[in-house]
């Protein structure tokens, strides 16, 4: 499998991946479109979006010194300071784990970002999980800060891309409040027109917003680490609406693993029990989790070796996810941000009427 290079032409019509943990591997696989999703769902079933905005959270700049080094925002935290990890010199076209490592830097230095290094911001804390991730206190405040980041900052790129990211191309359509600093992506490939098409026929969507951080960041610790603590809030339609929805007998469909995080995530810390309000999390979706709110995923495509294709794993069977791996390598998927699509939901392949080729 091989990331895809450039977004595709239209958001909602990449391929589909659809598994049906109920079934045997051998016929419970299915390849469509996206623009077919409203086939796999049925009346009464919730779809939960992440509607955060994405962030330009990539920060080019200097420290005090004048080398080059570049801050991309992971967390934000609270009197307008965040949560960085830093690089050296070297750009987006270099694998994070190529990049060498940014100059030496301690707790009180002041770095300045954009090309006349209009945004200072000062090294308030360092983690003990890398010298590399740091808390940052910029020299601006409130409204002018968002307007600086803005203008000097530019989203996350990634080495496999064919050209750079503009902003809007790393947005959801529901996109809301600046919370992202990675896009998230599972939610790309939907349009208006196909959440009307779900809404046409029973299926109901609600949001949440998660603050995704980053995916990789080039330094084994944290990347071991990762995903760190993330921040979210749940409104109470969206309780409400889930709670609806498991009284009916539907099933609620997280929209990547942001979403499983946040309703996960505010369940066990309520004992089981899903309440509005914001939080942090730092649940990790592994082999072993059992999921409690979550009944189905749609997620990016991702080679088998990754942690996002293992996570899976939680909604289905391991035969049936070495099956979907077999399948997307041989039909040649395309994977990560701007990629092709897989859905994990119990009961989709119900019907033989289904839209798309069996897989077998």
């Amino acid at each position: 499998m091989t990331p895809a290079r450039s977004y595709p032409a239209r958001r909602d019509d990449v391929r589909l991946l659809v598994m049906d943990p109920r079934l045997a591997p051998a016929r419970g696989l299915r390849e469509t479109r996206t623009t077919e999703l409203a086939a796999f769902l049925s009346p009464g079933d919730l779809l939960v979006v992440n509607d955060a905005a994405t962030l330009p959270a990539s920060l080019s700049g200097a420290d005090g010194a004048g080398r080059p080094i570049e801050a991309r925002l992971v967390a934000a935290r609270a009197g307008d300071r965040f949560a960085a990890v830093l690089f050296g010199a070297g750009d987006w076209r270099q694998r994070t784990e190529d990049r060498p490592p940014p100059p030496a830097v301690a707790v009180g230095d002041e770095l300045r970002f954009g090309p006349g290094g209009e945004l200072p911001a000062r090294i308030v804390a360092r983690s003990r999980l890398s010298p590399r991730l740091i808390q940052l206190e910029f020299g601006l405040r409130g409204d002018p800060l968002w307007a600086a980041l803005y203008a000097v900052g530019r989203p996350i790129q990634y080495s496999y891309l064919a050209h750079d990211l503009p902003l809007w191309a790393v947005q959801t359509v529901y996109a809301s409040r600046p919370w992202s600093f990675e896009m998230p992506s599972a939610g790309r490939p939907l349009s208006w027109q196909m959440l009307l098409a779900l809404r046409r026929k029973g299926v109901r969507w609600a949001a949440l917003t998660h603050a995704a951080g980053l995916s990789a960041t080039g330094d084994p610790a944290l990347d071991a680490a990762l995903p760190l603590p993330e921040r979210y809030q749940i409104p109470a339609a969206t309780v409400r609406a889930v709670g609806e929805t498991r009284a009916r007998g539907g099933r609620v469909v997280a929209v990547g693993t942001t979403v499983v995080r946040a309703l996960e995530g505010a369940a066990a810390t309520h004992g089981g029990g899903l309440r509005a309000g914001e939080g942090e999390t730092d649940l990790r979706i592994t082999p072993a989790f059992r999921p409690r709110v979550v009944d189905g995923i749609l997620s990016g495509a991702h080679a088998a070796t990754e942690s996002h294709f293992q996570l899976l794993s939680a909604f289905a069977g391991e035969a049936l996810l070495a099956a979907a791996a077999a399948h997307a390598e041989r039909a040649g998927f395309l994977t990560h941000e701007l990629g092709d699509s897989m859905l994990v939901l119990p009961g989709a392949l119900a019907s033989d009427a289904r839209v798309g080729a069996a897989v077998g």
